[in-house]
């Protein structure tokens, strides 16, 4: 099954620092949805990245195909919200046990 990586992008580079109630109610909700990707398998990996010039959330999905993958996507809350932006690019996953 094809493989995704997901980049949630922060309204504001200091997002992760201020977040005000409604933002931190949308992030709680945000980690309960990806929590429930990766129970079920849809996400291999997620959680934030902390780039110096500003954290961003990261992804590696599975689905069908790229349209099942924005379609997981844009279920994200924060998403829905317009709070986050998102970028989706297909990627090519390799194990320790593959080679180039």
């Amino acid at each position: 099954m094809p493989h995704f990586m997901f980049k949630l992008i922060a309204p504001r580079t200091t997002f992760a620092m201020d977040m005000n109630e409604e933002e931190k109610k949308l992030m709680q909700q945000h980690a309960i949805f990806w929590n429930d990707l990766l129970a079920n398998g849809t996400a291999l990996i997620y959680g934030p990245v902390l780039d110096p010039k500003g954290a961003y959330g990261l992804a590696i999905i599975e689905a069908a195909g790229e349209s099942d993958a924005q379609a997981i996507c844009t279920k994200d809350p924060t998403i829905q919200a317009k709070l986050h932006t998102y970028e989706l690019h297909p990627m090519h996953v390799l194990t320790g046990q593959q080679i180039l």
